[in-house]
């Protein structure tokens, strides 16, 4: 491991901000390490006495290699802004985060993309148009990325994965405080299936401000973000901010004039910061992507309870309610059916909390 690399693993450790490793990195300039770390005065006075302590506490080879030891353990992969595993596609912005904290397939970091994001309580059209876009790009082999949040965020992260096909979250938390905390079993599918991402230490929690940051991440590891839905004052600005100073396309859905969860993409439009998009295939186009046929997972063994599950979508999509009520399941048990046949690619969520056969 470089001198430098080891540096930021030994900072990565704590909750420091990214300007704070910003001004330690041009204080010591070519010198980036941590006996020149340590022994800078003007490095000393960024930091609470406490804090300085502790990371002098840190900054040996054997706690180095025991923190990466322990974060291994936890199936977390780091990587750092010196590592040669550091994505191509966040190398190139001016404020590409100096760690990315990873549980899952980090191959996917190298891939073809597209950020899907929007409103956290998108309207009934908001949420077709997102399951639809997703579905298909998904489908053609795209990865999907976005960032956990409610609504738009989650629809686009489940359908990849009913899709069998690949998704980041990239998180606005560390991986003990995943937020929203409705959303830990997502993000374990994802983890599991697609990529977990986050800056920040596993320890951190969700700020105001981390997820302004969070949302650079998502433009920069896309070749294109897509708004499907959002209102004028959504954060979702900040995405499509952050991809158009990357040189990065924005697509947008246009929507209602008089619905003020469309008011993002029409301007977009209307001001010709993005490309109008009415199909998935206008932004395939676009990037370049030939469709590709990702095979359903086929499964053999159901318990009677799945059985059940399936007899009654084998007449339409049904939602929570109407199963719970007809099956004689508790809501508990029943979910926990649900999200296993999703997981096997067996049924698919809806939006509206609908189900449907896959």
């Amino acid at each position: 491991m470089k001198e430098k690399e080891k540096l930021l693993v030994l900072l990565s450790q704590f909750e420091i901000t990214y300007k704070k490793i910003s001004k330690i990195i041009e204080i010591l300039d070519e010198e980036l390490n941590i006996d020149n770390f340590l022994k800078n005065k003007q490095i000393k006075e960024l930091f609470d006495e406490n804090l300085y302590e502790n990371i002098k506490i840190c900054a040996t080879d054997a706690r180095i290699k025991s923190y990466l030891k322990n974060l291994e353990e936890s199936e977390i992969k780091l990587i750092t802004k010196f590592s040669s595993e550091y994505p191509e596609k966040l190398a190139c912005i001016p404020d590409a985060p100096f760690f990315l904290f990873c549980k899952g397939d980090i191959s996917l970091l190298s891939q073809k993309a597209i950020a899907i994001v929007g409103s956290r309580v998108p309207s009934k059209y908001g949420m077709i148009v997102t399951d639809r876009f997703s579905e298909t790009l998904a489908k053609s082999g795209i990865v999907i990325v976005s960032g956990l949040a409610y609504g738009v965020d989650s629809i686009a992260h489940r359908k990849a994965l009913d899709v069998n096909g690949k998704t980041i979250a990239v998180l606005g938390s560390g991986f003990n405080n995943i937020y929203p905390s409705a959303h830990q079993d997502l993000a374990n599918i994802i983890a599991s299936k697609g990529l977990l991402i986050s800056e920040y230490c596993p320890s951190m929690k969700a700020t105001k401000y981390s997820f302004p940051q969070r949302n650079r991440i998502i433009a920069g590891l896309s070749d294109g973000v897509l708004i499907t839905e959002a209102s004028i004052k959504s954060g979702t600005i900040h995405t499509k901010d952050f991809a158009l100073d990357y040189g990065k396309d924005v697509f947008a859905v246009p929507g209602n004039i008089n619905s003020e969860k469309s008011e993002l993409p029409n301007d977009i439009i209307k001001s010709g910061q993005g490309y109008a998009v009415t199909s998935p295939e206008d932004i395939l186009e676009k990037v370049d992507f030939k469709v590709q046929n990702y095979k359903k997972v086929e499964t053999v063994q159901l318990s009677i309870e799945e059985q059940t599950i399936l007899n009654l979508l084998s007449d339409g999509d049904k939602d929570t309610d109407f199963l719970s009520k007809n099956c004689n399941f508790n809501v508990n048990i029943l979910l926990s059916y649900l999200t296993t046949l999703e997981i096997r690619g067996i049924i698919k969520r809806l939006p509206g909390g609908f189900y449907s056969l896959a």
